[in-house]
């Protein structure tokens, strides 16, 4: 008889539990939905949105290559622009082949550019 009494009682303690666990189910499913406002308070928020915030603009190695040399009056070569920007030769030949074929470049002497006005 015992064995009985211990699982009625056991049965009692599930069912309670059961119903605690519905009701955390149920306060989570209220958490979770979004509130809805009224009118009046969808009005202010909608005047104190924020602003997107600005982007940094970044210059591109073209960018700095090209500024060097519509600086200079007389023409820039390359030890100059690998000096003043950091960049290595392969990469500021490859930039001045580039922007010669694009026609934002001339060649004022074997290794002299100047920028195209």
């Amino acid at each position: 008889m015992t064995i009985t009494k211990d699982l009625q009682a056991i049965s009692k303690e599930l069912t309670k539990l059961v119903k605690q666990a519905e009701k955390l189910a149920a306060a989570l499913g209220k958490a979770e939905k979004p509130k809805t406002k009224s009118a009046k308070t969808m009005t202010k928020t909608r005047a104190v949105t924020k602003k997107a915030p600005v982007k940094a603009v970044t210059i591109t190695a073209t960018d700095q290559v090209l500024n060097i040399i519509n600086r200079s009056k007389k023409g820039v070569d390359t030890a100059t622009l690998m000096k003043k920007t950091g960049f290595d030769q392969k990469k500021v030949r490859n930039i001045l082949h580039r922007t010669y074929k694009q026609g934002k470049i001339t060649r004022v002497e074997k290794g002299s550019y100047v920028g195209v006005k």
